[in-house]
């Protein structure tokens, strides 16, 4: 049998990505990074790390990234609807640019012992003796390489594979896009601190303070909404006015960036020697702020099927991941998905924001998604 070049390669450096490959090194194992883009980079996100996602950080020893990167303690939720608002306390959380926080993890993957490579594109080809075959490309002609296990981290959109492998899109029709920027703003109406959420009747717009002092938009908006009210800023300023919060002109001039639909999935998520995970692997529209939990809960998932899988590969480890996501992020996908169906209609919204200010404790599954679950898989001790 050939001998795969990397015992992983893994494709995407965003958070899942990174935090996988960061484990797998520890593992002794020969592990390459592969990722499109040259950090640090921007992109469309809520830059949230809740309870969950703190907590996934410090199991693997890296609790004081983020703190020491100068992530903005988050300890308030603010709700617009309707020009009726609501602030609720929340567990501590924090707020770090994804610029920030994806290249700290990629210097933490590379420090463990990764081979980062930026400015790749990377395609799945089809299995090869004992590994799968990667296809590389960086400015010239393609290379081909292979691994004894493939990661494929590459978030939302198309996850690099070809057709010949059995993996297939599926899309929720009425999916909503994203869309989001930021911002120098001084608006004394979104302080630090506080996770302002404003919802309208076509979508909602998130803003946070960062550790740099400005503002990140992170928007959800139904597609025909976003073409018909001109663009994405335009949409948010509607947004803004509807829920009754300070207008943001800043955000006429922003470069705004769309993301393609929120919710859909890869399915299976899974075949031989591969594994998709975060974005990639599925995407529920995130009003609750967990995408990034979802995306470190599962590179700490999948790293004792990678394990497993250097040896002979079989098909119940696939059906092992199928399950194993399912469990760590399916059940928070469904209450996601219940809670999107709220908010395009607004009565319910309405009745259930008059609910919540009553009675705060209907709010706790939203906002302690962690109470009453085992969230953190275990997670190898690194090999010496």
């Amino acid at each position: 049998m050939i001998s795969p070049e990397w015992d992983v390669i893994v494709i995407g450096a965003g958070p899942a990505g990174a935090l996988a490959a960061h484990q797998l090194a520890r593992q002794q194992l020969r592990v390459l990074l592969v990722e499109k883009r040259t950090f640090p980079r921007w992109k469309v996100c809520g830059t949230c790390l809740n309870g969950v996602a703190l907590g996934a950080l410090a199991q693997v020893g890296l609790s004081d990234l983020v703190e020491g990167l100068g992530g903005v303690p988050l300890v308030r939720l603010r709700l617009g609807l309707q020009q009726h608002q609501l602030e609720l306390e929340r567990p501590l959380g924090r707020s770090l640019s994804r610029g920030c926080l994806d290249l700290a993890l990629c210097e933490a993957a590379e420090a463990a012992g990764t081979v980062v490579r930026m400015d790749t594109e990377a395609t799945v080809a089809g299995p090869c003796p004992g590994g799968r075959q990667v296809h590389l490309r960086s400015g010239g002609a393609p290379v081909t390489t292979s691994a004894r296990v493939v990661l494929v981290a590459t978030g939302l959109g198309s996850p690099g594979l070809t057709p010949a492998i059995p993996i297939r899109s599926q899309v929720q029709a009425h999916s909503r896009v994203g869309a989001g920027c930021r911002v120098e703003a001084q608006a004394s109406g979104y302080a630090p601190g506080t996770i302002h959420m404003a919802i309208g009747r076509h979508g909602y717009v998130g803003l946070v303070r960062t550790e740099a002092g400005d503002l990140n938009l992170a928007a959800a908006f139904e597609r025909g909404h976003l073409i018909a009210a001109g663009g994405a800023a335009l949409a948010a300023a509607g947004v803004l006015a509807e829920a009754g919060f300070e207008p943001l002109p800043e955000a006429a001039a922003a470069a705004w960036l769309a993301t393609p639909a929120l919710t859909g999935r890869q399915w299976p998520p899974a075949s031989e020697r591969l594994l998709l995970l975060g974005d990639a692997a599925g995407y529920v529209e995130p009003f609750t702020g967990e995408g990034m939990g979802w995306a470190l809960l599962g590179a700490l998932a999948v790293v004792p099927l990678v394990l497993q899988g250097q040896g002979q590969w079989s098909r119940e480890l696939e059906r092992q991941w199928v399950r194993r996501h399912g469990q760590l992020i399916g059940s928070r996908q469904r209450l996601c998905h219940g809670l999107a169906f709220a908010l395009r209609r607004p009565g319910l919204s309405h009745w259930l924001l008059a609910a919540v200010e009553r009675w705060p404790v209907l709010a706790a599954p939203f906002l302690h998604p962690s109470a009453g679950t085992s969230l953190y898989p275990p997670v190898p001790e690194p090999c010496p």
